[in-house]
């Protein structure tokens, strides 16, 4: 029990770990650890703790200790359901904590006929068994709950093995689709690629944010074609953060998205301080415009929304490099016209406006494969009926001796016994009105 105890503390401690720590991180979060951090994390294996060999080693020794507490137990228990005692003599009767004599009249015979019928109607039908001149009558009520706490042992090792059974014969891997874009291969957390048997296409990606500039929410339209043709019920699904796809066991997850760089345009004005028509110009990421006065500038990345980058200020943006006729390049952002007086502090005699772009984004996927799922929820289903056996039924044991001298009613419970007090007192209360 204290062994179980302990490695029952220390899976929850190294899954708060798995938690805290993202599971096969992202650049992003990379860039926010130092080397040795790193370095130190994929040693412990933290990057993929539930597959590591320690982690998978304290699932070991938890069910060869809940199979070892079940051996030792088990015998006993099983004794006490399937070979009930039905003989109540006096000394099983001075073990008892609820007995009640009765001086009743009648033949012995009649008094056993009248206490069958009692027990059968009040609690349950009783075994009879005649020993020594006397006869011993035995009820019980759900002897089977004494077994539910070994049924949550097995529910946990059938969870473990789902887990195992999904951790050698899944995967889980990420793959990033552009808008208009389909993808038939994922890549697993440690390189390898894995052919999905089918294609994934983005039809389209959406995203809503809150005054703040943080998102509030992003969504991607999925269609799925298989061997070229389109999948009934699967064309132009909508996913959204827990509201996956899932197609012959393998299930889409939104989990990011970002700026695809295919297909951008970005809208520039370019203007003469010293009057003239503006000038409209359209741009690829990094494609060198000629400017009047021969200038060039190039747009480097551009966002539709500044907020999250740039306090105060809001609307599109966009970060260019500038290059003066016979000059330097000059990296600086520009803003939409609203903001006319700071996109007036760089360009020399030109004033570059940022009108926005034809924006399109990239979906971020997580993909996985549980062949151990149902393995798990059959698991989790036996825990269930596990715990409400052995914490919400009771075995109840009714023993009645019937002699010449009248009726000795005995009983007990394998949990709460104040409550079968009770239960007993209202017995006895409706044996005296008989």
């Amino acid at each position: 029990m204290k062994l179980s105890i302990f490695l029952l503390i220390g899976l929850a401690l190294v899954s708060i770990i798995g938690t805290v720590i993202p599971q096969g991180p992202q650049r992003e979060y990379l860039a926010t650890l130092s080397e040795t951090k790193i370095k130190l994390y994929s040693s412990l294996g933290f990057f993929d703790m539930y597959h590591s060999w320690w982690f998978i080693l304290l699932l070991y020794l938890l069910t060869l200790n809940l199979i070892c507490c079940s051996i030792k137990r088990l015998p006993r228990v099983w004794k006490v359901v399937s070979e009930p005692v039905k003989v109540m003599d006096d000394n099983f009767e001075k073990s008892l904590s609820n007995v009640k004599e009765f001086k009743l009249k009648g033949s012995k015979e009649e008094l056993k006929d009248r206490m069958v019928s009692f027990l059968k109607a009040e609690f349950a039908e009783p075994v009879i068994t005649e020993q020594g001149g006397e006869y011993h009558l035995f009820a019980q009520k759900h002897p089977w709950c004494r077994l539910g706490v070994y049924v949550v042992h097995l529910s946990i090792i059938i969870v473990f093995i789902g887990a195992l059974v999904g951790s050698f014969f899944g995967y889980k891997a990420y793959v990033n689709i552009p808008e208009g874009g389909s993808v038939s291969q994922v890549q697993t957390n440690s390189g390898k690629v894995i052919d999905l048997g089918f294609d994934v296409r983005c039809e389209k990606f959406s995203v809503s944010f809150y005054d703040t500039g943080a998102p509030k929410e992003f969504k991607s339209i999925l269609s799925v074609t298989d061997k070229g043709q389109p999948v009934p019920g699967l064309q132009h699904v909508p996913i959204i953060v827990n509201d996956p796809l899932t197609y012959k066991g393998i299930t889409f997850y939104q989990s990011s998205y970002g700026q695809s760089d295919e297909g951008v345009s970005y809208y520039l004005t370019v203007r003469n301080r010293n009057g003239g028509q503006p000038v409209k110009l359209k741009a690829r990421q990094g494609e060198r415009l000629a400017l009047p006065g021969g200038a060039f500038v190039s747009v480097m990345e551009a966002t539709m929304d500044v907020r999250p980058f740039m306090r105060g200020f809001d609307g599109p943006g966009a970060q260019v490099e500038f290059t003066p006729a016979g000059g330097n390049p000059q990296p600086f952002v520009i803003l939409s016209d609203k903001y006319e007086s700071f996109n007036a502090q760089h360009g020399g005699d030109l004033v570059l406006t940022f009108d926005g772009m034809d924006q399109k984004f990239f979906t971020g996927l997580q993909v996985a494969k549980d062949p151990g799922v149902w393995v798990v929820w059959l698991g989790c289903f036996l825990m269930v009926v596990g715990i409400c056996m052995a914490f919400f039924m009771s075995h109840k044991r009714v023993w009645a001796r019937v002699s010449d001298a009248g009726v000795t009613l005995g009983g007990s419970a394998s949990k709460n016994p104040t409550g079968f007090e009770i239960a007993f007192d209202e017995l006895v209360e409706k044996l005296n009105k008989l």
